[in-house]
């Protein structure tokens, strides 16, 4: 069964207590955490082979291939990025910011038995150096649900003032 959202969901309403719905947003927030925690390998493993992790330029686009992207990662590059902020001795481990994100505002956009469409606002305080950034954004979740475990298919983390310098995050969004 899907059912593609016309209007938020709002507590009380029969999607806002839905188990998949439950379920999807358990796994954000499971990512949130391990990022905040930089358990960057246990990461990776909530996606999906085929996944793509997407921080575009332009807020509105939808074609990320033919547009600029700040991150665009395949499972490829998922694994790189980490071993980058993991392994030896790179700017983005050594240096990196240590951060505390808030999750919330989750307006499920399409609801199937095996999959399900997210959107949240997410807002993230970096400390790095004696300064605090301000990373806020909205951000799109498709959850692949499953028996074996739910899984990331997408995620686009669309910033706020991505269209503007953005400074070098040492960590992930």
């Amino acid at each position: 069964m899907t059912e593609t959202l016309r209007t938020p969901a709002v507590a009380g309403s029969p999607l806002s207590a839905d188990p998949r719905v439950t379920r999807a947003i358990g796994l954000v927030w499971h990512e949130a955490d391990l990022l905040d925690r930089k358990e960057y390998e246990t990461w990776q493993e909530l996606y999906t082979e085929d996944a793509s992790y997407v921080v575009p330029v332009d807020a509105e686009t939808e074609d990320f291939d033919n547009t600029l992207n700040m991150v665009y990662d395949d499972a490829r590059m998922r694994r790189m990025r980490v071993t980058r902020m993991t392994e030896g001795y790179a700017i983005a481990a050594v240096d990196a910011a240590r951060t505390v994100r808030t999750v919330s505002r989750f307006v499920p956009v399409e609801v199937r038995d095996d999959e399900v469409t997210l959107r949240s606002a997410q807002v993230v305080v970096a400390y790095k150096r004696g300064r605090h950034d301000l990373w806020a954004g909205e951000v799109t979740h498709r959850i692949r649900l499953s028996r074996g475990g739910d899984r990331i298919a997408l995620k686009v983390v669309r910033l706020v003032d991505s269209e503007d310098a953005v400074p070098a995050a040492g960590f992930l969004l």
